[in-house]
């Protein structure tokens, strides 16, 4: 009969919280020669330059990298966020760390953690 009433207690209680779903890291960096936009930029003119008619799939080629920078600015963390309110968020900051190594030093200034002298 005990083993009723344990059921019906574990019905009452809530199950216990889930852990929060891992978030995954961002995606490293492009490399730096992915940004580079010269290399392009210069097979254009040597394609212009033969007369080639490979130049319509470089401007593509350019026209694609440009796109995929857009998409990765528009992504960055902090980019919707105006001039003014990140100054803002930077004074808040600031203001935190001041406060925080003020109670520091006060803090140290207690005694209260005795170090042992060896």
């Amino acid at each position: 009969m005990a083993s009723g009433g344990t059921a019906a207690r574990a019905a009452e209680e809530p199950p216990p919280p889930e852990p929060p779903a891992e978030q995954k890291p961002p995606p490293p960096p492009p490399a730096q020669e992915e940004f580079s936009f010269l290399p392009l930029v210069h097979d254009i003119i040597k394609c212009m330059d033969k007369d080639s008619q490979d130049v319509h799939q470089v401007l593509n080629e350019l026209k694609n990298k440009f796109q995929e920078m857009r998409k990765l600015i528009s992504s960055m963390p902090g980019i919707g966020v105006s001039p003014e309110q990140q100054q803002q968020q930077l004074q808040n900051l600031r203001e935190q760390v001041r406060t925080k190594n003020e109670l520091l030093q006060k803090y140290k200034s207690l005694c209260m953690f005795e170090i042992p002298k060896e």
